[in-house]
């Protein structure tokens, strides 16, 4: 007769996927589970049955050198604190047993090896099964990443793709973003970052025990995700010049950016700015099973010097000098998380902030976080961790300083809504931007987020607004919001409060400047002089044409600035505004969007209309995670002024689900990219 033994284990990977949400994972072929919920094996037993009164078996789980062992039992009652297993007694049989596992809900997220032993009368046999990742679990409600609405995990958790807000309040740019989760070698390079972590290598115990922990975990990843102490992600760069690698605008999605990392044998991905460390970081979070989103914070303060003041610096001609190592940027990029604070108490439950972006460092690290969102809002100084930094970074006052040839302080004025004056991010299941400056900071004025910025002049006080009888306002705004190919317009409007007349020198400068730099050279300016009638109000039209601004400006942005000098008394104003240039977007169409099931091609097509005064061509890739393999790239050769191209793609979805198909394409001789998004719906058959 055959020896008693195990034949094979079935892992049962679709039943567990679907039961743990971790279908998209099944391109891997492992098996994919949550901590805190069961998962179900089956063991074909060889020889004869198995006999429960001289027969046992039991399963030993290992995370490097940490490991647990567990008998199999037949009772489900278990302990939620501790690994344990049972044998399936509603479909019996003993030949062929069906055995769950379970977590506890604190365990430690990894890649596992499970082992199984087999002891009878006649001694012990040890089968190796195999390995399993383990994840966090957003759905068990004893798990620190618990998050208790479903459309919330199916956003923040779920979803493989996103869009990332940038350009400024008035003109928002929505970047659509391939998160990747599931795409292949992605969740593997997640892990690895544990395993490369500093922290790993100096002590791995201690690592694998603290990966329980969701606030260790997003400590670590915020580290890891640049590359300034550590074999992390991405390098960052800033100076213009990307010769080196990739150009961070040209980055689509997470995948390539991870894959590339692991397979170099962990060298830093060249290059990355703010808005691609935030999204790659969020493709690790939700990979990992913690609940992620990418937030946008415009006109966020980087306040070197923790004085809750940054310092911005006129020429008495508008022009915008460079003269602070503070600085504000247009727009920067992080993101939040969602977990329990048990170091800090319930009240900090919730989002936190989580910032992977290198600028200062933390505990000796360049990372930032997680800082409980409610503690930002409540100046909670004293509570780990960044909180002041962050605090800094949505409520900094602003003085604007006028600055003589000679560097004399010439004007000088304040204004307190600038900084954090839109905080933003991707609704829950549409393609749309949620307001969320109200988590952030106790909110002065409904319309201080949009409201264009005046300067005051007046013999009391430049910090005061002027009072009725005294100063000179002025205020700089554009008719509408600029678009590509359009003349820029905007209006300024001078007003004297005083009864007697004012003869006033203008100065209009425009410059083109990069989200988070100082401005560079004037491209556009204009001067001259006006007169004021006592109490007499004045609006300036002018405009600045597109073949004036879009050699210099393409992706970045333009810093206009007005300057009033009072010719009898020297004294000056200023009001200013920094705005981008909106580029007309990719026109993505579907053929039988209704129609849309796994495995079944179909074809798209991508148009664009140039908006131009001019001929353009370029380059159009097109990607889109579950939809198409890798990438796909056209050529579009010249295309007159109003020319229109289209070209066709073909799809064969790969899973269910709501997808992004994305579209961009690179004008050939200018640092222009038309960008272009649909969101999919590939249904179930």
């Amino acid at each position: 007769m055959e020896d008693f033994g195990i034949q094979y284990v079935n892992l049962e990977l679709s039943e567990n996927l679907g039961r743990h949400r971790t279908n998209g994972f099944s391109n891997s072929n492992s098996l994919v589970v949550r901590r805190g919920a069961p998962f179900n094996i089956t063991i074909k037993l060889k020889g004869r049955p198995f006999n429960p009164q001289t027969d046992s078996l039991r399963i030993k789980i290992t995370l490097g050198r940490l490991y647990a062992m567990m008998p199999v039992t037949f009772s489900k009652k278990h302990s939620s604190s501790k690994w344990n297993a049972y044998i399936d007694q509603s479909n019996l049989n003993f030949t062929k047993l069906s055995i769950f596992i379970s977590s506890p809900a604190s365990a430690s997220v990894g890649c596992y090896k499970f082992q199984l032993y087999v002891s009878t009368q006649d001694g012990q046999k040890c089968v190796v099964v195999g390995d399993f990742f383990l994840l966090c679990n957003p759905w068990c409600s004893e798990d620190a990443v618990y998050i208790p609405f479903e459309d919330q995990r199916e956003e923040y958790v779920l979803s493989d793709s996103g869009l990332l807000f940038m350009g400024t309040p008035m003109n928002l740019v929505s970047r659509p973003w391939s998160f990747d989760l599931y795409e292949p070698g992605v969740l593997e390079a997640c892990l690895d970052l544990f395993k490369v972590s500093p922290q790993h290598q100096k002590n791995r115990r201690k690592d694998y025990l603290n990966r329980s922990n969701p606030v260790y975990i997003s400590r670590i990843v915020s580290a890891m995700i640049n590359s300034e102490d550590d074999r992390g992600v991405l390098k960052g760069n800033w100076t213009g010049d990307f010769k080196q690698g990739v150009s961070p605008s040209k980055w689509t999605g997470s995948g390539d950016i991870l894959r590339q990392w692991a397979q170099s044998g962990y060298s830093p991905v060249k290059y990355g700015q703010c808005w691609v460390f935030a999204a790659v970081m969020c493709t690790v979070m939700r990979v990992l099973g913690i609940p992620c989103r990418v937030i946008s914070n415009f006109n966020s303060a980087h306040d070197t010097n923790a004085n809750l003041v940054i310092e911005e610096y006129y020429s008495e001609t508008g022009q915008k000098l460079n003269r602070t190592q503070d600085s504000i940027w247009n727009f920067h990029v992080w993101v939040e998380c969602w977990m329990s604070r048990r170091d800090l108490g319930p009240e900090m439950d919730g989002w936190q902030v989580l910032d992977p972006t290198p600028q200062e460092r933390s505990g000796g690290v360049f990372c930032c976080g997680p800082a409980p969102v409610k503690g930002i809002k409540n100046q909670r100084t004293d509570l780990i961790y960044d909180i002041p930094f962050v605090y800094a970074a949505v409520n900094a006052d602003v003085h604007t300083i006028i600055l003589s040839s000679q560097d004399q302080v010439v004007g000088f004025s304040k204004d307190t809504e600038k900084v954090g004056s839109l905080i933003c991010t991707k609704a829950i299941g549409y393609p749309r931007l949620q307001n969320i400056t109200g988590d952030y900071k106790y909110i002065k004025s409904p319309t201080s987020t949009l409201s264009s910025r005046s300067s005051t002049m007046s013999d009391d006080s430049t910090r005061r607004k002027a009072t009725a009888s005294k100063g000179v306002i002025v205020f700089l705004t554009l008719t509408q919001s600029p678009v590509a190919g359009k003349p820029v317009i905007f209006l300024v409007k001078v007003m004297n409060k005083q009864k007697i007349p004012k003869m006033m020198k203008v100065h209009l400068n425009a410059q083109a400047k990069e989200y988070n730099h100082s401005p560079s050279e004037t491209f556009w300016g204009k001067h001259g002089v006006i007169q004021l009638a006592p109490m007499e109000v004045k609006v300036i039209q002018e405009y600045i044409l597109p073949e004036q601004y879009e050699h210099v400006v393409g992706d970045n942005l333009i810093n206009l600035a007005v300057v009033l000098e009072d010719i009898a008394t020297s004294e000056r104003m200023l009001a200013s505004e920094e705005f981008n240039i909106a580029s007309p977007e990719l026109i993505i169409q579907v053929a039988d969007e209704n129609d849309i099931v796994p495995n079944k091609e179909l074809t798209a097509s991508v148009t664009f209309t140039n908006p131009f005064s001019h001929p353009v061509s370029g380059l159009l890739t097109v990607a889109g995670a579950g939809l198409i393999a890798g990438k796909q790239m056209f050529r579009i050769s010249s295309l007159r002024p109003g020319g229109r191209a289209t070209q066709s793609i073909t799809l064969n979805p790969s899973m269910a689900g709501v997808k992004m198909l994305q579209a961009s394409l690179l004008l050939s001789d200018t640092i222009i990219t038309i960008r272009g998004f649909k969101m999919i719906s590939v249904n179930n058959i």
